[in-house]
């Protein structure tokens, strides 16, 4: 990489005019395990929040964010989960038959701890505990409300963000006695209220530890409330209390991707937790239905002396995937004796790579396609021949950004949509009498990004006959949410997958290349395209990131420093986007923040939902709240959900960033990133640019290190195995060898 004769660039040249001071970091954990700082509270390892922003307001960027008024986007993602909820409700139903909860372990229950030791040992075979019904039939996911039109929502209309549905005072009344009796925050009534329901002040008398269902609680919280409640019964083995931190381990995990926990993790969790006998706590958590237990694969030897992994997960997450393998294996199996219609799809024009993906799309139901920025030219040469043969082919898109992005390279921009927009109907081509989107091509770009919730309401949104292209870099990040879909669809090989020969142009693009094969190379930038700016401690880093965004990387590049994205690892810390944000505001929009913190002209990150960031800027404060415009589209957040949902975003981070481009980036490396450092993070957070890049590093050899030698945080899902055959299957596979 290109860097200046006295190790700092050209760019980032050597005046030390207009220094800023940093505000203090805070010094918090990153909340989703890889820095970015995007998950629950609980994960900080701070206290809970008393304060009026509700439990982990901080950390959640937005999580209870609700509907206005009208239909929002928010609103009808939310309606679409609920309708995933029910069928995954359905599902379970079919699948096991219930156990009265509360009552002595016996029968099947009591075999359960057996069988888990069993399985485990390898002394029996998994299927005589964990065999599997065939899957359910296939329901066509219901439609929400009509909506006219076939193309994208009028940017011009506002879009309300309201809060969760208040509770019924006399519920939270009710939640506040008892939380003021066990020493609690009495803030955390209208947050228990919500997840617990109108009964919630009796749920908590009966069982304290459903306080650790809020999020933000963490055990030891629960812990003291149990014991000012239940004194001397209170204990460490009581059953309440291990059920609870079952179910709270696996929603821990589902915050950093994974969608199950191996049950030997999942007891040594527990026995850290002062359990005093983690096997009789899983036996009562499945008895009681809190986790499911799994078995995939690789039981069919009975004489193996192999152990057999055995997974423990949460219903919404393990039928969810459930769910999204019986849609995907639906939609692979469609057109596989059609390949003679694979003459009408021939465009002539393209590239070598769009050619061989429009083969494989007109003779496949299910096709992956990977590859870099350069490669989004593939799908949308796809669309246009799909659309030119007469398909209702639409394309969409992690972010507005990307939307934007694949609407320049196609005629019909109405064919460019957002996950979101048409899962909530206010973009693309709204659904049919059956329920089912009305489409008969669907390219999902930023398929990384896709956690397998959502995945599975899209693929249960198609009809029966529907093409799907899922496409991405497999080098980003994953998805803010729990799961792997990409990459284990690419895993189980499930289907055809097309890999672009179409490579990123500049040095950049060389150089994101050579990370994502584990290579930090330095390449030629004689147009500084890329920069090392090299920093002693984090202020030093502060001071040179606003120096490179207010005026050397415009001067250089005649860009403004609205075109310019900075990108770190995490939120908190003396470099993180907090401090970040503090010293660009006061560099770049001063003001008193008397709007909550916000002054008109700040630039903010709106996230109404976990996983979604919308950038935008700050237009002005009323009465109804924070008036926003984000991408074009007016929205107002009311004020008692702007410190949950509202961010400053001159620096953002790296998950925060996915699925988005600026002219230029200015990456930060201060020296306490270090162990939020791996090659997707490097990867996703450089190829954001698309002129210029400068990174201010001060990791010294951990940057190369992470590059070389941690290619990806492993998450544990089954959608792999339920993917691949059972003769295919990694489990298979080993014992077969």
């Amino acid at each position: 990489m290109a860097a200046g004769a006295d190790g700092r660039s050209g760019v980032a040249d050597a005046d030390a005019t207009h220094a800023e001071t940093p505000s203090d970091g805070d010094g918090d954990g990153d909340g989703d395990g890889d820095g970015d700082g995007d998950g629950p509270a609980e994960a900080s390892g701070r206290p809970v929040d008393t304060g009026g922003g509700g439990v982990g307001s901080e950390e959640t960027d937005g999580e209870a964010a609700g509907a206005g008024a009208q239909l929002s986007e928010a609103e009808a993602e939310i309606a679409a989960q609920r309708a995933l909820r029910e069928r995954i409700e359905r599902r379970k139903a079919e699948k096991t038959a219930p156990v009265e909860a509360g009552a002595k372990l016996s029968g099947q229950a009591a075999d359960l701890l057996a069988a888990v030791r069993a399985v485990e040992s390898g002394a029996k075979s998994g299927d005589a505990f964990f065999a599997s019904p065939a899957p359910a039939p296939r329901r066509v996911a219901p439609a929400p409300a009509p909506t006219p039109g076939a193309g994208p929502a009028a940017p011009s209309r506002v879009a309300p963000v309201a809060g969760p549905v208040a509770a019924a005072p006399e519920s939270v009344a009710s939640v506040r006695a008892v939380l003021s009796e066990g020493g609690a925050p009495e803030a955390l009534a209208a947050p228990v209220v919500g997840v617990l329901g109108e009964q919630a002040g009796q749920v908590l008398r009966d069982d304290p530890w459903q306080l650790l269902s809020v999020p933000g609680v963490r055990p030891e919280q629960a812990d003291g409330f149990a014991r000012a409640l239940l004194g001397a019964e209170c204990g460490p083995g009581d059953e309440r209390r291990t059920a609870a931190l079952v179910g709270w381990l696996l929603e821990r995990a589902a915050v950093q991707g994974h969608t199950a926990l191996d049950s030997g993790a999942v007891r040594k969790a527990l026995a850290e937790h002062k359990v005093p006998d983690p096997d009789e706590a899983i036996q009562h958590a499945v008895a009681e239905g809190v986790v499911l237990v799994f078995q995939d694969g690789g039981a069919d030897d009975a004489d193996s002396d192999e152990p057999v992994e055995v997974l423990l997960g949460l219903d919404r997450y393990a039928l969810a995937e459930e769910s999204l393998a019986d849609g995907l294996a639906r939609l692979a199996s469609t057109f596989s004796d059609e390949a003679a219609e694979a003459g009408s799809w021939e465009a002539g024009g393209v590239s070598p790579s769009a050619a061989e993906l429009i083969r494989a799309v007109a003779s496949n139901g299910l096709v992956a396609h990977s590859g870099g920025e350069a490669a989004r030219a593939e799908p949308a040469a796809l669309l246009v021949v799909a659309r030119g043969l007469g398909l209702r082919a639409y394309a969409a898109s992690h972010s507005a950004d990307g939307r934007r992005r694949l609407a320049a390279a196609i005629d019909d921009a109405s064919a460019s949509v957002t996950v979101t927009g048409l899962l909530a109907g206010t973009e693309g081509p709204g659904r049919d009498e059956d329920g089912a989107l009305a489409l008969d091509l669907l390219v999902v770009l930023d398929a990384p990004q896709l956690d397998v919730e959502t995945a599975a309401v899209l693929v249960e949104s198609l009809a029966d006959g529907t093409r799907l292209v899922l496409s991405g870099d497999p080098g980003v990040l994953s998805s803010a949410g729990a799961g792997r879909v990409f990459a284990d669809l690419l895993a189980a090989r499930a289907c055809p997958h097309i890999v672009s020969r179409t490579p990123d142009p500049g040095p950049i693009g060389e150089l994101v290349s050579g990370i994502g094969i584990g290579e930090l190379n330095q390449v030629e930038a004689p147009g500084k395209e890329v920069v090392i700016v090299p920093v002693r401690d984090a202020g030093e880093a502060v001071h040179r990131t606003v120096q490179l965004v207010a005026d050397s990387v415009p001067r250089a590049f005649g860009l403004s420093p609205a075109q310019i994205q900075v990108i770190t690892p995490g939120h908190g810390g003396s470099a993180g986007t907090r401090a970040l944000n503090a010293a660009l505001k006061q560099r770049l929009n001063p003001g008193p923040g008397r709007f909550g913190g916000f002054d008109p002209g700040d630039r903010i990150a709106h996230v109404p939902a976990p996983g979604r960031t919308l950038p935008g800027t700050v237009v002005s404060a009323d009465a109804d709240g924070l008036r926003l415009d984000c991408e074009g589209a007016p929205v107002v957040v009311p004020k008692d959900r702007v410190e949950a949902t509202v961010r400053h975003a001159w620096a953002l981070t790296a998950h925060q960033a996915t699925g988005m481009r600026w002219p230029a980036v200015v990456v930060v490396l201060p020296g306490d990133a270090a162990p939020a450092l791996s090659r997707p993070w490097i990867y996703t957070a450089f190829s954001r640019g698309e002129r210029h890049l400068s990174v201010v590093h001060g990791v010294d050899q951990a940057l190369p290190r992470a590059v070389t030698e941690i290619p990806d945080r492993p998450r544990t899902t089954r959608l792999r195995t339920l993917l691949q055959p059972p003769a295919e299957s990694p489990a298979a596979q080993e014992s077969a060898s």
